[in-house]
């Protein structure tokens, strides 16, 4: 079946953390005061406070949530979530494997593309497609928002640009563990974030910051996918992180970058005076030690299995204090 093929080679089990940036950013925009508000003396934290005591924090009191629970809202989120993961993911897995269908023919010969199950032809056509389609969705989303300038078009550009990079040469920036990897974590988790904040809020510097910071924990992430590749990685002269290291030197560089990174967002977040996110944070970041520590070639689908889900909470806890 070439849908089922095709939707293979877009690689669903890797959407969600990219539909899950989406919500954080719309948490993390927040909530407004109006401009009745926001011109007057009163300290903002301490009004807020009163009217949220006083029930008065509604859209049309006083103060507007950037995202609310309308039909409008959800149907914005479904379809920057569409846009962040079947489209641009797609797109993003699908030109990962036209440029490594050589060293897949090594690794993993029965996948779609070095098997001989699905057309070159139609593997650029959907390359296109779900590049096409993803822009424009978030053009569409520019201008469901009212932006005067298309922030979510640029990112999504920009996105699928180092997309490209990743994988294509002559860059092809997987080569090179350090570099490559950050790019992916950035775009796994800084991205989506950003395009839901843009969509429900203004995307601020200090966001941009902390998202990047974030996205080092995304390098962690992404150097447990290269313990499978070793032989072909050595194979192709691609530097993978357990290729350059050492599986065992590698294994703790993808630890430390996971749980490092987490650690001194919980410590940012205990600076900026929220000690109860924080300790959140910290109560997330225990449980993902258990599986790969042991052998992170054969506990590496456990590890991403028992482990991700906290850091992905994690990353919601983060949204939800810098909304505040």
């Amino acid at each position: 079946d070439i849908w089922k093929i095709r939707l293979q080679l877009t690689k669903p089990v890797t959407w969600p953390p990219l539909i899950w940036g989406v919500v954080c950013g719309a948490a993390a925009s927040g909530l407004r005061p109006l401009t009745v508000f926001a011109e007057s003396k009163l300290d903002t934290t301490l009004t807020f406070s009163i009217l949220w005591m006083l029930d008065l924090g509604h859209c049309d009191r006083g103060f507007s949530s950037n995202f609310q629970w309308t039909v409008e809202d959800v149907a914005k989120s479904i379809v920057c979530m569409l846009m962040s993961g079947p489209f641009l993911t797609g797109y993003t897995q699908t030109i990962n494997d036209w440029y490594d269908r050589e060293i897949d023919a090594i690794n993993e010969p029965y996948r779609p593309i070095p098997s001989g199950a699905i057309s070159e032809n139609d593997v650029i056509t959907q390359i296109w497609v779900l590049l096409l389609g993803g822009i424009g969705l978030a053009g569409i989303l520019d201008v469901w928002a009212g932006h005067k300038f298309p922030t979510i078009f640029y990112l999504a550009l920009g996105g699928s640009l180092l997309s490209y990079i990743y994988s294509a040469p002559p860059l092809k920036l997987k080569q090179n563990g350090w570099i490559g990897n950050f790019a992916l974590g950035a775009s796994y988790i800084s991205l989506p974030w950003w395009a839901g904040q843009a969509l429900f809020g203004t995307l601020t510097p200090d966001i941009i910051v902390l998202t990047l910071l974030y996205s080092i924990a995304g390098l962690g992430i992404a150097i447990v996918n290269d313990f499978k590749s070793v032989e072909g990685d050595r194979k192709m002269g691609l530097q993978s992180l357990p290729v350059a290291f050492g599986e065992e030197t590698a294994k703790w560089i993808c630890v430390g970058a996971i749980d490092i990174t987490q650690l001194s967002v919980a410590g940012y977040l205990l600076g900026s005076g929220k000690p109860y996110y924080a300790a959140a944070l910290l109560g997330l970041i225990a449980p993902q030690f258990k599986y790969f520590l042991k052998d992170p070639v054969k506990y590496d689908v456990k590890y991403q299995a028992s482990a991700q889900p906290f850091l992905i909470l994690g990353l919601l806890v983060t949204a939800l204090a810098t909304s505040h």
